[in-house]
């Protein structure tokens, strides 16, 4: 850090200037939301019960953003044992743009953060990246030492959004997760599962209500006896964003 008696009144005041002219491009935007069960990947991330979100970003140009976003959580499992904190939060950078004929790109860095753990460290990274097209999204994330220790993790996913009205969206969405054999992220020497949702999406008021049926395709002796966290459900939540 820039030690401020070093710096000379003109010096300070282009620094000044900069910023002024840096805040002006920068767009700042948040959201919140209630839902009755946060799904991760197609899996529980809140014991089957109520989670509150949020999260804001910054944006400026030409096409980078950072933020950060977070959620309750709750892991089934014992102070002291495995990751048993009670809160996620998310950190992230990146750059988008979008083509004149509509594509889109996506890519970044991701870092999850679960500060309450006394057990394993539930921490971990990954860079993702997507292209869009029409109404369809298509990508992928790499994690090196994926959630809880577990080893490497490649994600794939598809994403398909559909108008109903100028107020409703239908949103289609495929996942495959390629876990490390025997790295311990499932109980059996399964390598891989595949995580799906079906969804509506009613904006009114100012907020947007969505009743998603979600799931995987894992069996609970697959995911440690869990049965009620892979199991698929249907999940409402309401969200807003300023």
């Amino acid at each position: 850090m820039l030690n401020k008696k070093l710096l000379t009144a003109t010096t300070a005041a282009v620094l000044l200037t900069g910023a002024a002219g840096a805040m002006a491009e920068v767009e700042i935007s948040g959201n919140v939301a209630l839902t009755s069960d946060y799904r991760f990947r197609g899996i529980s991330q809140s014991n089957d019960d109520i989670a509150v979100q949020g999260g804001f970003d910054l944006s400026f140009g030409p096409g980078f953003y950072v933020g950060t976003w977070g959620s309750t959580v709750d892991f089934l499992t014992a102070e002291g044992e495995g990751v048993d904190g009670s809160l996620e939060l998310d950190y992230y950078a990146g750059w988008s743009m979008e083509t004149e004929s509509g594509v889109g790109v996506d890519v970044g860095y991701l870092y999850y953060d679960y500060p309450g753990d006394d057990g394993l460290e539930g921490d971990y990274q990954e860079i993702y990246g997507s292209v869009s097209f029409w109404d369809v999204t298509l990508g992928a994330a790499y994690s090196d030492d994926y959630y809880a220790e577990t080893g490497e993790f490649y994600y794939y996913y598809a994403d398909y959004s559909l108008g109903l009205g100028d107020n409703l969206s239908l949103d289609l969405h495929v996942g495959y997760n390629d876990v490390e054999d025997g790295g311990g992220y499932l109980s059996t020497d399964k390598d891989g599962f595949v995580d799906y949702s079906v969804g509506l999406t009613a904006s009114y008021w100012a907020v947007d209500w969505t009743l998603a049926y979600i799931g995987t395709d894992l069996d609970g002796d697959e995911y440690f006896d869990l049965d009620d966290l892979v199991e698929p459900d249907l999940v409402f939540s309401i969200s807003k964003s300023m």
